[in-house]
Formats: C-alpha cells, structure tokens, sequence
C-alpha cells in the first residue's frame, strides 16, 4: 500500500479578496479557511503526513493553530518562496523520508473529498502522476490583446484543472529540480512534470471544490459549509 504525504501551499497573498488578510486565514463560519482544508486531510486515513508552506511572517499563528485544532499529521510548518513553485519545492524538502506519492493542495481549497483524493492519490501511484478536473460548461474563446476572438477550442477536450495534483514524489522532485536549474516558472506542478516527457492524467474532480479567491466565493463556501453541515439553506 502507497504511503502519501501533502504539501500544502498557503504562501500567498492575493489581492481579489479586496482585504488586508490574506484570504486563507478569513474566517469560515468560525474557522479560518486555512484550519478547514487543514482538518480535510487530517481526516484522511490515506494521508500520512502534511506540510503546510506558508509566508515567514505567519509561521508563528499557523504553529498555533496545529496545536489549537490537533492537526497531528502536520510534520512541518515553513516558510514558502518568492512563486508558488518554489514554496511547494521547500515543501518537498520538508516531508519524510519513505513517502511514495505527493499530493500538493491550496490552501484555499476547503471542500475536497477524501474520495476524489484517494482516486486522485491511486492515479498517481498507478500512472506518476495525476490532477482533479472538471469538464469545462461555457464555451471557451481564445481572444488577442485587442479583445478578437481567435479560436473557438472544442470544449469537449477542455477541463479545469483543480487541487490535489498528486504525483510520484520522486518524479515530481526531479521535474522541481530541473525546472529549478532552467529558471522555468510553470503555472502548476503537473507542468513541470509535462516538461519531463511524462504523462499526467486527469481523474474528474467536483464542482464543489472550489478555490476561494473574491468575495463572492467566500459567500458560496458559507452556503456549501452549511449545507455539509446538514443546516438548513434558505433559497433565493
């Protein structure tokens, strides 16, 4: 049986949210969102460790909440770099030895499901590597700098991609290590993975598992919580 870890990455800070709090530590409904995503994978028989990589300055408040909230399978807690690509490096660095799948996770993401995890963690273990998608529903338009569409991409082959991408630590070191060595910044981790010649794969995610970025995604992640919570929801 595979053993896995996760990095998660709480390094940013974000500007969307329009608040001078960074957006994983606002609270929801009660906790901050960071302590959420937290418990999901404490919860999570399949995970065995968790790093969580976050900004020097919050390191001392994010220790806190480890001991606050029993967050007994948190290892580490350190400071991130300037990208995201490099936070979710140290955080490679930081977790045990004997680990053979990654999955790395934002921070800002409270609703995944330990079953889409475990699907997505198997892949992994399975295939090298694979993310959570979800099909794309609008139609998508690739459009130049003076705003004329382009191209119309057949949405039947798009998808968006989401948190846990999870992968073969050791191939996933080694795409850090040479993206790190090139200068290549990639826009997520199976990128550099793809940079190898390796195959990733998609397993299909929930539109649930959203990334809270602005407030009207705080406002959803208040309804989703309370609906999960087996709380009445009132409708528009």
């Amino acid at each position: 049986m595979a053993r896995n870890g996760v990095v998660i990455v709480a390094a940013g800070k974000g500007t969307r949210m329009g608040t001078s709090e960074s957006k994983q530590y606002l609270p929801l409904r009660g906790k901050p969102i960071l302590v959420h995503t937290l418990e999901r994978f404490q919860r999570m028989p399949q995970i065995e460790s968790i790093v969580l990589v976050t900004g020097s300055g919050d390191i001392e408040r994010c220790a806190a909440y480890v001991e606050q909230y029993s967050l007994t399978k948190v290892v580490a807690v350190t400071a991130g770099g300037e990208e995201r690509q490099h936070s979710v490096r140290i955080g490679l660095e930081r977790l045990p030895a004997g680990l053979d799948v990654v999955a790395v996770h934002d921070a800002v993401r409270p609703f995944v499901t330990e079953a889409r995890t475990a699907e997505c963690l198997h892949k992994a273990y399975e295939a090298g590597g694979a993310v959570l998608a979800v099909p794309v529903k609008d139609t998508i338009k690739v459009v130049d700098s003076s705003g004329r569409i382009q191209a119309t991409p057949e949405r039947k082959s798009l998808w968006a991609v989401q948190t846990p991408q999870a992968f073969r630590l050791e191939l996933l070191r080694q795409a850090h290590m040479l993206a790190e060595r090139d200068g290549f910044v990639g826009t997520d981790d199976a990128m550099l993975v793809e940079r190898l010649g390796h195959s990733v794969h998609v397993v299909e995610g929930d539109y649930t598992n959203i990334k809270i970025t602005t407030p009207d995604d705080l406002l959803w992640a208040e309804r989703l919580l309370q609906e999960q919570q087996g709380e009445r929801v009132e409708r528009a």
